[in-house]
């Protein structure tokens, strides 16, 4: 089983253990940014399900540590996000190494041209199965829409925790200090908090991870790295500390709520600049987000300051470059 990020693959392995519980099924998980000792311990000792990111398995390939020549099925997990993430490469040398005699299944939250061209590439008249379309969010996760500036955000988000009395949150910033600075915010105001991204050693997201889900931490602050992948059992509420660039994003964090069936409130803190991005989000939900005018940092036409007109142009251009890469991406395999 491939899949683009850690936190997934963990996921993905705990799931197993707990479906093959009572068969004869072994399985483990392998991921990069931790030493591999263990990892290979488990290997050598016989698995049936391996779960793994694609750098770390094509390393212990490289080392002769695994070998693809039995495999009998793949599943290619999140297959939109290794295209984003830029793994299509070495997914294609994976599957070479692979018996073309095989089951193959394919899963993807979003299907543009640079998918289905992956997916025409790599299986043979597959059968297509979707499930719910992408702009689809649970009937059961209510939004609701705060407006206001960016320099009052960050004492609305506390306003919003005592008020509401929130004992659990996944909070969304869009860069890694961003969540770093609110996951401080929170815990100089009693809110026990901490920050999940990129930048975090793979054994301290793991242990972030367990915390939030065993109740010690009330906050989890989070770059989109946590927006697909992550189950947290009885989430109630996700918050939008700063509305994504991408509309699909919006359905994709609001999505870790509402899950089999459960109720979930979704917040979304909007200032003057993000307005353009949340009429993206209802387009695409086809839905009008439902405004709280009532509280006390509401929005004003204030002007942007240089530093923020900077940091603006700044987030313009890193997200240009992310959708020139992917049109690069795109081209590559649609030529193939």
């Amino acid at each position: 089983i491939l899949t683009p990020t850690r936190e997934l693959a963990i996921q993905i392995q705990e799931n197993v253990m707990t479906y093959s519980e009572n068969s004869q099924l072994k399985s483990t998980v392998i991921f990069g940014g931790v030493k591999q000792a263990d990892q290979v311990r488990k290997i050598r000792a016989g698995i049936d399900i391996l779960i793994a990111t694609p750098g770390r398995l094509l390393d212990l390939i490289q080392q002769r540590i695994i070998n693809l020549s039995g495999i009998e099925i793949l599943v290619l997990d999140e297959a939109d996000r290794m295209l984003d993430m830029g793994f299509v490469h070495d997914v294609k040398k994976i599957i070479a190494l692979i018996p073309k005699r095989r089951q193959t299944l394919f899963f993807s939250a979003t299907m543009p041209e640079s998918i289905a061209g992956l997916a025409r590439e790599i299986l043979n008249n597959p059968t297509k199965i979707e499930v719910t379309p992408e702009s689809t969010v649970a009937e059961k996760i209510e939004q609701q829409v705060y407006l206001t500036n960016r320099d009052l955000k960050k004492q609305l988000v506390l306003h919003i925790m005592q008020e509401k009395n929130i004992q659990q949150a996944l909070i969304f910033t869009k860069t890694k200090h961003g969540a770093d600075r609110l996951a401080r915010h929170l815990q100089q105001n009693n809110i026990p908090s901490q920050a999940i991204h990129g930048d975090k050693a793979q054994n301290k997201r793991q242990q972030v991870l367990s915390d939030f889900k065993n109740g010690k931490i009330t906050a989890l602050v989070a770059t989109d790295i946590a927006a697909r992948g992550i189950d947290i059992d009885k989430l109630a509420f996700v918050i939008n500390y700063e509305v994504p660039n991408v509309p699909e994003t919006y359905v994709h964090r609001i999505g870790r709520v509402g899950r089999a069936g459960q109720d979930g409130v979704a917040l979304t803190l909007v200032e003057p600049e993000e307005l353009i991005d949340l009429k993206g989000i209802e387009k695409l939900i086809n839905q009008k987000l439902d405004q709280q005018t009532k509280h006390p940092y509401p929005q004003t036409d204030r002007v942007m300051t240089n530093q923020e007109k900077k940091e603006a142009n700044k987030e313009k251009d890193r997200l240009k470059r992310i959708q020139i890469e992917k049109a690069r991406a795109s081209g590559k395999t649609r030529r193939r």
